[in-house]
């Protein structure tokens, strides 16, 4: 639901789909179809949204070939970004803790947990 005042409701923007959309496209057809359903989606819906990231998505959008990194930060050069807060950090460390996700997705608990403490509406992943 939209904040009062604003007419669209937020959507944070996790790594993986800034990946999927500036990506050659894939052989694979599995990842092909990641790809495509992220293209339609972005071209399609993303003007409905206020399209929301954090400095991790930044951080690991960096990450890797120096050119695809620098595609997909100039996709996010336009999208407001969220700081990693405390508050966060520490509900990252819960969703790690009580095993609602494994340990190994705790980049993916600290996504969540940015978007939530923020009260974004949406997690597009």
């Amino acid at each position: 639901m939209p904040e009062p005042g604003s007419s669209k409701a937020k959507v944070y923007i996790e790594t993986s789909v800034i990946s999927y959309l500036t990506a050659w496209p894939s052989r694979d057809i599995v990842i092909a179809g990641h790809q495509q359903t992220t293209r339609d989606w972005w071209q399609e819906q993303s003007q409905r949204f206020q399209l929301i990231a954090s400095q991790l998505v930044i951080q690991e959008a960096s990450a890797g070939d120096t050119i695809a990194a620098q595609e997909r930060l100039e996709v996010l050069d336009n999208i407001e970004l969220l700081e990693v807060r405390e508050d966060a950090v520490n509900l990252a460390q819960v969703l790690i803790e009580s095993g609602s996700l494994p340990r190994k997705a705790a980049e993916d608990a600290l996504h969540i947990a940015i978007a939530v403490t923020n009260g974004v509406e949406y997690l597009l992943t």
